[in-house]
């Protein structure tokens, strides 16, 4: 009865402030971001967190992971969930909600060289994914959306002391100056539907970046040299996939073991570069200035290989109750990575990611209410110089409800936060990386297109 009275009620439209504001703070990352990380070097640069919000609370958990109020983009199986809402106490399914979730990144990066006191600290803030989850109908979603998938953003600095090669006198000192930026994006579409317990999904969607570094070097000692700048822009564009299954397991008391498999598997995509060699001085506000242009070349074709990734866990949970925990193993092919023809200081790379969710009676007390989340994760990073990078770090997240609206009763809002803190490298590495990270999100469902209904 209570139901049939609320979809009388008027529907109003999805609200634009939470989204205008989002939009706002991606477009305004790009001006605030400090961020100077000299592993983005290699490879297409720092990965960036490839789960939502919801997951980085629980270490990443997300293989098995499937939600009503988020959109788990890394297993595109989770889609049929949409629809699957048990009411209380019932095995009646709600009606399905429209999802909108999106979320932002402030970063703390601190370097340090092992052994020494020389540290480098800097932050960051930037957009972390915008995703629409919509139930077709029972078991049957659909989910579009735009994320970041990395980074690159390093400015190193080294000076030389050069010598004549056969007599060892002292002839000049360089400084070299090494920059990088740039990055790749995702934005895709895919659906998942149920048959029976068993869940199947797709993701489709248009992999492109682009890679711009550059090589400045002087000679401090002597004015009779111009500088040189060796420059490449590269810039790509593909098409990439994954595909994901979960399989549920109900038991007893509204219980459940979810299994869940997410592959991609390698794929090449498309790109070009220009190159630039030329000789430069300096302007007075800093700015370079072409003497000469030595070598110059553009549009040159050439491919990127990225690779196989698999990942593969499991969760115990309760529908009912809304706790679970669970773990997932990723296993990344990086050894089969080639940009342009050219290999990089990359190797395979593994992960382990435990996590688990608790949501309290809810009661009189505030924090009855909100949902609690605890995780970490291991493994070995995909950058290799000299030695392995090994990683690790810890998560806690929280789940803070929105209370509807009187004009708004079929909204439901939830915001979400995920504290991570992790390391890069250890003693036996060039550099090690601290890094914390603040992701903050907001998971907006509502009641569309629904028939009227009296009673």
């Amino acid at each position: 009865m209570q139901f049939a009275k609320s979809i009388l009620l008027k529907r109003t439209r999805m609200k634009k402030k939470p989204l205008l504001t989002l939009v706002f703070l991606a477009a305004a990352s790009a001006a605030w971001s400090q961020s100077n990380s000299p592993y983005s070097r290699y490879g297409l640069g720092d990965l960036l967190p490839n789960n939502n919000i919801t997951s980085r609370g629980m270490g990443g958990l997300s293989a098995g992971y499937a939600d009503v109020i988020s959109v788990n983009f890394t297993n595109p199986a989770s889609y049929s969930s949409f629809f699957a809402l048990k009411e209380k106490n019932s095995n009646k399914l709600q009606t399905g909600r429209v999802i909108l979730d999106a979320g932002i990144n402030i970063e703390n990066r601190t370097l340090i060289a092992p052994n020494t006191t020389q540290r480098f600290t800097s932050s960051d803030v930037y957009f972390s994914y915008l995703q629409v989850g919509i139930p077709l109908r029972k078991n049957w979603g659909l989910s579009f959306g735009l994320r970041p998938l990395s980074r690159i953003s390093y400015r190193i600095n080294r000076v030389e002391r050069l010598t004549d090669p056969v007599s060892g006198n002292y002839i000049d000192t360089a400084l070299t100056q090494f920059t990088g930026s740039g990055g790749s994006f995702l934005p895709s579409i895919g659906t998942g539907f149920a048959i029976g317990n068993l869940s199947l999904g797709v993701n489709g969607g248009f992999l492109f970046g682009k890679k711009e570094t550059g090589t400045l070097r002087n000679l401090i000692d002597t004015i009779q040299h111009a500088g040189s700048n060796y420059t490449n822009d590269f810039s790509f564009g593909g098409l990439y996939y994954n595909a994901g299954l979960q399989y549920k397991i109900n038991l007893k008391k509204d219980n459940y073991i979810r299994l869940g498999l997410a592959v991609s598997t390698k794929q090449t995509i498309k790109g070009s570069q220009d190159q630039l060699r030329q000789t430069y001085t300096t302007g007075s506000a800093g700015e370079i200035i072409q003497i000469d242009s030595v070598y110059r070349q553009s549009d040159v074709k050439g491919e990127i290989v990225y690779p196989a990734s698999y990942t593969a866990g499991f969760v115990v949970g309760n529908d009912v109750k809304g706790w679970v925990f669970g773990a997932d193993y990723i296993q990344n092919k990086w050894s089969d990575y080639r940009f342009f023809g050219q290999t990089d200081s990359v190797q395979d790379s593994w992960k382990v990611q435990a996590g688990a969710q608790f949501r309290p009676t809810p009661g009189t007390g505030y924090f009855s209410r909100l949902g609690y989340r605890v995780g970490f994760y291991a493994g070995t990073d995909y950058i290799r110089l000299d030695q392995k990078l090994p990683i690790m770090g810890a998560s806690f997240g929280l789940a803070i409800p929105v209370r509807p609206s009187r004009m708004a009763p079929n909204q439901f809002s939830t915001f979400n936060l995920a504290f991570e803190y992790g390391k890069r490298g250890n003693n036996d590495n060039r550099l090690k990386e601290n890094l914390f990270r603040l992701s903050v999100g907001f998971s907006f469902t509502d009641l569309w297109f629904t028939k009227r209904k009296y009673d």
